[in-house]
């Protein structure tokens, strides 16, 4: 496994180009899985399933369409992106699955900061419960999204990957209707009232990953009685 941090606001396009590049070299037999660290300067992209309805401000930042799954997204300035070129077929070719294992390991990693990440039915992402906001009104928890996630598989080989909310502004969320979910808010680690630094988070990403893909191959998915994945390493 290669880990990689691209220093400053990696620009979008020759970023995606490098990926495609890196993952054809994989599918080659000449390349290793490897995972990405960076952060992008503000956009907006658009996966296969987007409504144009969703994009609420098309000249407030670029937009870029990509073929990832999902709808609209944004990234930035604090927000870490995680690109995860990994060998799916190597590792048992259960898509439903190594996107379950994508979700524990956020969730897993966000546990490493006493947050408890959660999915949920029908939205994408991972997403916290705001207890200290007004209850939705229908009587149920105001509830943030704090990570999203979107893939793409060629030859089985995954590229995109995840996104987590560090101390992004949450105002460029405004520009869009977030994966199409209009009636929950965006949140993120310093949001949430903890002083968690990038680099904070990058050594949880690297210290849960083995827990969900370990380096002997195959996909990890655990659980708890109550739904959280658990990490031993």
């Amino acid at each position: 496994m290669n880990w990689t941090h691209l220093p400053g606001l990696s620009p979008y396009l020759p970023t995606l180009a490098a990926m495609e590049a890196h993952v054809e070299a994989m599918a080659q037999g000449q390349g290793t899985e490897a995972v990405w660290l960076l952060e992008h300067p503000p956009l907006y992209t658009a996966g296969t399933s987007a409504n144009p309805a969703d994009l609420v401000q098309p000249d407030r930042f670029p937009v870029h369409q990509t073929g990832r799954g999902g709808q609209y997204t944004y990234h930035g300035p604090g927000q870490r992106v995680v690109y995860a070129m990994l060998d799916v077929g190597a590792r048992g070719r259960d898509v439903r699955c190594f996107v379950r294992a994508l979700e524990n390991w956020v969730i897993a990693t966000l546990a490493e900061f006493n947050i408890k990440g959660e999915i949920r039915p029908g939205r994408v992402g991972v997403w916290v419960t705001r207890p200290d906001r007004a209850p939705n009104p229908d009587g149920t928890p105001h509830e943030a999204k704090i990570a999203a996630i979107g893939v793409k598989l060629r030859r089985w080989i995954s590229f995109h990957g995840i996104s987590i909310n560090v101390e992004p502004d949450l105002g460029h969320f405004d520009g869009i209707i977030p994966c199409g979910i209009r009636d929950h808010g965006v949140t993120s680690l310093v949001d949430l009232g903890l002083p968690v630094t990038m680099a904070d988070l990058d050594a949880a990403l690297m210290a849960t990953f083995p827990c969900f893909f370990p380096a002997e191959g195959g996909i990890n998915v655990q659980g708890t009685a109550d739904g959280r994945p658990v990490c031993a390493v």
